[in-house]
């Protein structure tokens, strides 16, 4: 199988880690084009990737299209996609699947939208997917084959997008923030940054594993934890009475509100 990248990216950049390291896919048989050479160069040094001129030369040598780029340029890029007609997969943010295939440049195309995660660069990502009615069983098999290599994923119905886009996109930046306050609050108390970021990012994927994990509600194991009279209830309400909650609800509002825009 061929892959094609159209966009050298952050996101793109991990993807391909993920595909390199988790398939048979071998390096050569990953073309990719950005017209940011400097990234496109690192990429090609690094992995060992065929580096392409034109986005009309990544198209003509690939199965399977991934579109990296900004939501903005999208629509030039595809006006292109008319040489072949590989399995394209988009990652744009914002951009639904009849803009796909309003704009792109070949008939019966094949198209899935896919919303991946930051986390795909340590092989931890959370993908959603949706595709059009032309895409078959197979290339579903596909998809979700090159997802798994950097992650999980999974098929959520297109009109979820934007909700998943706030809480599976953005959240990352939101956890990351709670981490570096768990660990500057123990910077205040004494704690050294180095030592209490590493204690508050294994604590919450520690917490994120036992969710995934096991069937109980998260409260349930909040309750589990929090003993009578302790100081885990102690924080809890703290966090409770400080807004915890619904400025978590705020910010995955406003973030949904944002996509929806775009």
């Amino acid at each position: 199988m061929k892959l094609g990248f159209i966009g050298c990216g952050n996101m793109a950049t991990a993807i391909i880690k993920g595909i390199i390291k988790n398939s048979n896919i071998v390096s050569e048989s990953i073309y990719v084009y950005d017209t940011y050479k400097p990234a496109m160069d690192k990429l090609n040094g690094e992995l060992g990737v065929t580096a392409c001129d034109t986005n009309e030369s990544v198209i003509n040598n690939c199965d399977v299209l991934f579109l990296a780029v900004k939501p903005n340029v999208l629509g030039s890029v595809l006006a292109d996609v008319h040489i072949n007609n590989p399995l394209i997969i988009s990652i744009a943010a914002g951009k639904e699947l009849a803009f796909l295939d309003e704009n792109i440049g070949a008939d019966a195309a094949r198209i899935v939208r896919v919303m991946p995660n930051i986390n795909a660069m340590v092989g931890e990502a959370i993908c959603a997917y949706c595709y059009n009615a032309n895409v078959t069983d197979k290339d579903i098999e596909t998809v979700e084959m090159l997802l798994s290599c950097f992650g999980k994923c999974l098929y959520i119905d297109e009109s979820q997008f934007s909700i998943y886009s706030a809480i599976g996109g953005c959240a990352p930046a939101f956890a990351y923030m709670f981490i570096d306050s768990l660990a500057r609050a123990g910077v205040k108390n004494g704690m050294k940054k180095d030592e209490a970021l590493k204690i508050a990012a294994q604590t919450v994927y520690g917490s994120a594993k036992m969710i995934l994990e096991n069937d109980r509600h998260p409260w349930k194991l909040i309750d589990n934890v929090c003993s009578p009279g302790g100081t885990t209830i102690e924080g809890v309400t703290s966090l409770q009475a400080d807004g915890f909650e619904a400025a978590v609800h705020n910010a995955v509002q406003k973030a949904f509100e944002k996509d929806k825009r775009l």
